[in-house]
């Protein structure tokens, strides 16, 4: 069976345990290690928060074209900083051919 993380700071994702979601609070440092390590652990779907988002890039990249695991950028308790809105942007212009959100082409 697949299985959902969530990674970011411990503010930020603890209360997501409260719903049975598998958390791992880390650094930046530590990030790009256990990405890979959820994701050769049959996790389907790995949520990050966005200000760790933007600082493992690369891992990111490495698994986009792959089918799983999918991560996605949640804000975190400290604000969110717009990653994630614009990822689903990109994936609606992607899909549709245009920018349906804000009109623009």
């Amino acid at each position: 069976m697949h299985k959902i993380a969530v990674v970011g700071d411990r503010d930020s994702i603890y209360g997501f345990a409260a719903v049975g979601v598998d958390i791992f609070p880390t650094g930046a440092e530590e990030a790009p290690q256990l990405i890979n390590k959820l994701a050769a652990n049959r996790y389907a779907i790995i949520y990050v928060t966005e200000n760790l988002y933007k600082r493992i890039g690369k891992e990111v990249e490495i698994f986009k074209e792959e089918i799983m695991p999918a991560i996605i950028p949640i804000p975190g308790a400290f604000g969110n900083n717009g990653i994630g809105f614009e990822q689903v942007k990109r994936f609606v212009e992607q899909a549709v051919g245009s920018d349906i959100i804000f009109g623009e082409d």
